[in-house]
């Protein structure tokens, strides 16, 4: 009989993923309070930074995601 080998996905397919969903909650939630009425007296509050980081976050974590998604660790 042959034996089977595990194969696992890397580390870094994971971190891709939890980027993902969090900078898709980042991004939500600044567009949230960008669309609302909601108004913050915060020193940079104009440039809507919630929207940029989520963004960042978001492209980082699927570039992650996407290089890696076929790759194998034995």
């Amino acid at each position: 009989m042959e034996q089977e080998t595990k194969q696992m996905k890397p580390i870094w397919y994971f971190v891709g993923l939890m980027l993902t969903a969090m900078g898709a909650v980042v991004l939500v939630t600044g567009l949230i309070d960008y669309l609302g009425s909601r108004t913050t007296n915060t020193v940079l509050s104009e440039l809507h930074p919630a929207i940029w980081w989520g963004a960042i976050i978001v492209i980082a974590g699927l570039i992650l995601f996407l290089t890696n998604r076929k790759s194998k660790v034995e």
